[in-house]
Formats: C-alpha cells, sequence, structure tokens
C-alpha cells in the first residue's frame, strides 16, 4: 500500500474505532474535575437511557447528557485500609502490598479497550461502574464482535474478598482471574497473554508507569496482574442504610419493613444459611457453590420461553409483534453449550449446575439476577425460592418451599434494597474521571506505522 493511501487509511480507522462506540461506557467526558460539587450524583446508578415505561405507546425518554458525565478522581486506598461499616479488613497477598501508584496503573488498564483485539473492548465495557459494575442491559455478556458469553456479568463490588473466582470457582487470585477475559475467544478475545505484554509494551502513554509502581519492572505477566487486582480490591461498597442499623446501632437508619424483612433473611426464609453473616461484619455469601435447579432447567430445556411456539419481540415503545419460535430459530446463532457451573472445574457429575453463591450487598444495582440473568427484579428472584427451587435429583437440600406470605416478600425485598453502600457514588465518580484507552494513531496497529511487530 502507497504511504499517501497507508495514512488515509489509518486516519479513518482511527476515526472509526474512536466514534462506533460512543454510546457506550466510554462515551464519558474525560478529564478530572478539582471539586465534589462538580460531580452529577444522579449518573451513579442505571444506564444512560433509561427504558423503564418502554413498553408503553406514551414512553419518553430520560437519557442523561453525556456532557455532564464527569468525574472526580478519589484516593481509593483508603477503602482498602479501612474498609466501610459491615465489611471485615482486606485480604492483601503479601507478594503485591497495596500502593497507589499500582491502584492508578490499574485503573488505566481497566478502563483500556486496546487490550482487546479489535481496539473496542475493556474491562469496563462488562463491568459498567454505574450499573452496578456489572451490565443491567444484557442477561448475559457479549464480548467482541457480539460473540456471546454463557453467564450474566457478576458484580466487581467487594470481590476482594472472593476465594474463588468466576461462578464456577476457577480460578482462586485476582491476579491469576485477569487473564482469563482478556484472552478468551468470546470476550477480549486476544491471542496471547504474550501478545497482551507486547502490546502494553508498544503504547507510549504507559512509558514509566510500570516502573514506578513495581520498582523498575516493566508490563509482564505478573505485574499487569497485580495492577489489575489492586483497582479491585479497592472496590468496597458499604456502610449501607442496614450496616448502619445493624452494626452502627443507629435505630433510625431503616424503616420497620427492613427489620421485618430482616427477620425473615434470618428466620423463616432461612436466606441467611447460604448468604452469611458474622458477628461484626457481612459478605452475604457462603462462597460454597449450590444448586438451585436454573441450571438443570436451561440444560434440559424445560424453561417455558423455550418451548413456546412464539416469542413476544417489541419494536418500538408500547409495538409488540409474537414471532415464530422457528424463525427465530433461522436466524440464530448455533445453541449454546449447556453450563454446568462447578462440574466444569472438578468433572465430578454430583457439581452439575453447582455456582457460587453471590453476595447480596448492592443488590438493588446488579440486575439482572442469577448465573444466566434469568430475572429482571428481586421479586421475580423472591418468588424462584419462594417456590423451592427447580426440582432436579441434584437441588441443594438447603432449598425447599417457603410459603411466605405477601407482606414477607416486600418485607425481605425492602431489606434487600437497604444492602446499597453509600461508599458507591465516590468509586462511580472516580471511575468517570479515569482515563479512557482509545485507539489513537500513535498506538500499534496493523494500519499505523506503529504495529505489533509482526
Amino acid at each position: 500500500m502507497r504511504r499517501s493511501a497507508r495514512m488515509h487509511f489509518r486516519t479513518f480507522a482511527a476515526v472509526l474505532v474512536s466514534t462506533s462506540f460512543c454510546a457506550a461506557v466510554f462515551a464519558q467526558t474525560s478529564g478530572e474535575l478539582d471539586t465534589q460539587k462538580d460531580f452529577d450524583a444522579s449518573h451513579t446508578q442505571g444506564p444512560g437511557d433509561v427504558k423503564e415505561g418502554y413498553e408503553s405507546k406514551d414512553y419518553q425518554t430520560r437519557s442523561r447528557s453525556l456532557l455532564k458525565r464527569r468525574g472526580v478522581k478519589k484516593d481509593l486506598i483508603r477503602f482498602a485500609q479501612n474498609p466501610p461499616l459491615g465489611l471485615p479488613p482486606v485480604p492483601i497477598p503479601a507478594e503485591n502490598p497495596l500502593t497507589r501508584s499500582k491502584i492508578d496503573l490499574g485503573r488505566k488498564l481497566f478502563f483500556d479497550r486496546r487490550l482487546s483485539i479489535n481496539d473496542t473492548f475493556a474491562c469496563a465495557t462488562c463491568h459498567i461502574p454505574e450499573q452496578g459494575l456489572t451490565n443491567n442491559e444484557m442477561r448475559t455478556a457479549v464480548g467482541v464482535e457480539g460473540r456471546s458469553v454463557l453467564r450474566n456479568s457478576p458484580t466487581l463490588y467487594n470481590v476482594a474478598y472472593l476465594a474463588r473466582l468466576f461462578l464456577d470457582g476457577r480460578e482462586i487470585s485476582l491476579e491469576n482471574q485477569v487473564w482469563q477475559p482478556m484472552t478468551s475467544h468470546n470476550e477480549m478475545a486476544a491471542p496471547s497473554i504474550g501478545w497482551v505484554i507486547n502490546k502494553i509494551r508498544r503504547m507510549r502513554d504507559y512509558d514509566g508507569l510500570f516502573e514506578k509502581a513495581f520498582d523498575g519492572a516493566g508490563p509482564n505477566i505478573l505485574t499487569i496482574g497485580q495492577a489489575l487486582a489492586s483497582y479491585q480490591r479497592t472496590l468496597l461498597a458499604a456502610d449501607s442504610p442496614f450496616d448502619r442499623w445493624y452494626f452502627g446501632n443507629q435505630t433510625n437508619a431503616v424503616d420497620e419493613s427492613v427489620k421485618r424483612g430482616f427477620g425473615v433473611f434470618s428466620g423463616k426464609g432461612q436466606c441467611i444459611v447460604c448468604h452469611t453473616m458474622q458477628k461484626e461484619h457481612a459478605l452475604f455469601t457462603d462462597q460454597k457453590f449450590h444448586n438451585t435447579g436454573l441450571g438443570f432447567l436451561v440444560s434440559f430445556n424445560k424453561d417455558s420461553e423455550e418451548t413456546s411456539k412464539t416469542t413476544r419481540v417489541q419494536l418500538a415503545p408500547g409495538v409488540f409483534v409474537d414471532v415464530s419460535n422457528e424463525k427465530i430459530k433461522a436466524v440464530s446463532q448455533q445453541k449454546l453449550p449447556n453450563d454446568l457451573g462447578l462440574y466444569r472445574v472438578t468433572e465430578n457429575p454430583n457439581d452439575r449446575w453447582r455456582f457460587r453463591t453471590q453476595s447480596l450487598r448492592n443488590v438493588a444495582l446488579t440486575a439482572p439476577y442469577m448465573h444466566n440473568g434469568k430475572f429482571d427484579t428481586l421479586r421475580e428472584v423472591i418468588d424462584f425460592y419462594d417456590r423451592g427451587g427447580i426440582p432436579n435429583e441434584l437441588l441443594s437440600p438447603l432449598i425447599f418451599p417457603l410459603n411466605l406470605s405477601e407482606q414477607e416478600k416486600q418485607d425481605l425485598e425492602a431489606f434487600l434494597l437497604s444492602l446499597t453502600g453509600t461508599t458507591v457514588p465516590e468509586i462511580v465518580a472516580d471511575a468517570f474521571a479515569a482515563p479512557i484507552g482509545d485507539l489513537s494513531l500513535e498506538d500499534p496497529n496493523w494500519a499505523h506505522e506503529e504495529t505489533l511487530g509482526y
């Protein structure tokens, strides 16, 4: 290709990549503001384009202004050094002590789309700060080029405490975990760990940052994982209204419905058996693996949505059509394989459809729910467990019909809504101030003067 043609093409390519995802999480105004008053807290929860009421023909958009979507850099290390009320001390590996320079570097990596095969996908594409560090708009995650993922994106709030990572528990540390989504074909799709390392070494805006954070060591398999893990260990969301009432002894921090709901949670509902608490703190997870029957339901194609003849499809506000499932199947990708949960790690037949108990902290922010995003609302989740899950030969003995009254269900939901941490706005504000790794003409790319060296 002649130089003039190549210059023209690479300019076009850079513009295309930088503009085609303007509606995603990265469509935020970059730069850091100096004062808290400049941050619009209304942007900290939920998608930018609210779809509530979209089923009505009278729907009117309430899209939030991208120009106001600005952030304020926070000193997140203080959360890890002194965890918010309700959380225990943060387990920090001796070989990876927390420092501000590591956290800042990990934060930069977390929002860098250039770490994916085609410069379009970052960790934050699935773990969206204002959507509970998950994705409220998709039941299961979607990777580069629309490649489907089996599971719902788990929240990263309080991930520092997890002894097993991923819903099947296949990783044991945040430092190791970061490489799986980066190199997974249906997520960020980097062809290898070495490819990621080579690319970071060639991106000028990383010059000196690893060396500063790691006593002279550059980007490598250890330091990249340690930087990303350091940032994630600061994402601690607690000091919720419930924490202030239960652990802080503030009588008026919650209303009577929440208090009754906690009674259901810890009594008749038996939720506390899996979503455990300790005397001075609560993670609301036993970190164990349980079969609720939902995985079994999907595996054996027993879901009513799967067996009905038609599917109702919404075309516009208030406009629906019933489409034949045969027609949908004809244009759909091949059915994804069954998700057998912990069995994929152990190959023990008794572990089929067992998934790790997810924490209930900040659960109001992290819809849709369950490992496959099956349920849109907390009430649907409550009804599911009240029915006793889905019967199957491996159903957890801890799951059985609860026979909750309508009032008990309402109170239980009120309790769950009280678990949203007051530290969330600060974490989101800091995320909005993070530098975004968008492809530029100076970055390594096959169409640029600077390539990856192949």
